[in-house]
């Protein structure tokens, strides 16, 4: 008999935040390697990390921009490229748009509409997400969680 192989799933998890300003503007961003689009801010999440200190991190990162969570509008997946995408919503907290040239090309707040939304993002599966966190009045309640001895980290559930 064989040796048995044990194939274990490896999915990249990313992350991403819809934030707007006190302007009712979305924050978007251009990458090096999808520069036909724009999309919001985000990233891998490194291993051992909790989403939302993930989606701060990134944000924090690419744009200069200091967020704080406030919950999830969706979770995607990209079979191609095995990729589970969980998009949150954000408050922007403070900093100044500042780029970070080693991570993106382009960042900007714009008047995003649905009626618009095309002319700037440009792949289909990044404007559904962007259309439903837009549209998002409601959250999935997200917590992280040590272990041994069980600690709750944090908890994002709309209720603030």
């Amino acid at each position: 008999m064989g040796k048995m192989v044990n194939n274990y799933p490896k999915h990249i998890v990313a992350v991403s935040a819809y934030i707007t300003n006190e302007n009712d503007e979305t924050l978007l961003v251009k990458t090096h390697r999808r520069s036909d689009t724009w999309e919001s801010p985000g990233g891998q999440v490194e291993e051992g990390e909790s989403l939302d200190k993930a989606v701060c991190r990134e944000t924090l990162e690419e744009t200069g921009i200091v967020i704080k969570p406030t919950g999830i509008t969706g979770v995607y997946y990209n079979a191609s490229s095995e990729i589970l995408s969980v998009v949150f919503k954000a408050e922007y907290i403070s900093g100044k748009l500042k780029i970070q040239p080693e991570e993106i090309k382009e960042a900007k707040f714009i008047a995003l509409t649905e009626a618009n939304i095309g002319s700037y993002i440009t792949r289909p599966h990044m404007r559904s997400r962007t259309i439903d966190a837009m549209n998002s009045t409601c959250y999935v309640p997200y917590e992280a969680w040590e272990t041994s001895p069980y600690r709750l980290l944090g908890r994002l559930d709309n209720k603030d």
